[in-house]
């Protein structure tokens, strides 16, 4: 596998604006993402961002950034977008897209789900972790993957849902937004429209699932760090404290 490592970052962000360019530890949100991309050591690593703010910040560390559309609806898209422009030969084969909120991210587990495509069979790997406090698995922004277990920590996700499942005894599992796809899979992937069920979930992982591609998922022990809130960077710079 030849994979390329994409970090989609926007400016705009209703809870915690200009979240990439947040402080921590006189480094921004962005930077720290970025580094831990290129500690993964997988491939090369461009951030697909909508402002020039963030392209700089980049370039300052001495990263890749490109300018994508500000209007492109999601995360894939603009990951889509941003492949066209550093890989246009297609030599690259896989694209990991890492999520730009997450400063703390383990690069191992970036591995863990590039590796997930070693079955040929696999269009998109991803990860999961366990739910372990109580009443967290009944919490709507909280994604639950339904997973046909292969063994102890992998297996083939059958379905990702807002509600609380499966249904009866038994271990909840917590849905990590970081996605390794085969560049076929993501090519197909945003070519087609919308499903209901992503509509009704408001999930774009289930336009996959209804197109009956295989996403394979690894359970990690934790959830990365996300940053979405002012109390989510109170939370990153303490545990990211030099």
């Amino acid at each position: 596998m030849r994979p390329i490592l994409l970090i989609p970052a926007r400016l705009a962000a209703s809870r915690l604006p200009e979240k990439p360019l947040a402080d921590i530890h006189g480094k921004p949100m962005i930077a720290h993402v970025w580094e831990r991309a290129v500690a993964a050591e997988l491939g090369p690593v461009h951030v697909a961002c909508d402002s020039p703010r963030i392209a700089s910040v980049i370039e300052a560390a001495g990263g890749n950034a490109i300018l994508t559309d500000p209007a492109l609806p999601s995360g894939s898209d603009r990951i889509h977008a941003a492949l066209a422009h550093a890989d246009p030969n297609g030599r690259h084969d896989v694209v990991i897209n890492l999520q730009g909120d997450m400063p703390g991210i383990d690069p191992g587990i970036v591995r863990r789900a590039a590796a997930l495509l070693d079955d040929p069979s696999v269009d998109i790997g991803t990860l999961a972790c366990p739910i372990t406090k109580p009443g967290r698995e009944s919490l709507p922004n909280v994604v639950k993957p339904v997973v046909s277990f292969r063994n102890a920590d992998a297996g083939r996700a059958l379905y990702f849902t807002r509600a609380t499942a499966p249904y009866g005894g038994g271990p909840y599992f917590e849905h990590i937004g970081l996605y390794a796809y085969r560049r076929t899979a993501l090519e197909r992937f945003v070519s087609l429209p919308p499903s209901p069920l992503e509509k009704r979930e408001s999930l774009e992982q289930l336009r996959a699932l209804e197109a009956d591609m295989h996403i394979a998922i690894a359970i990690v022990p934790h959830f990365p760090l996300s940053v979405d809130t002012p109390e989510d960077l109170a939370q990153a710079r303490d545990s990211l404290r030099p």
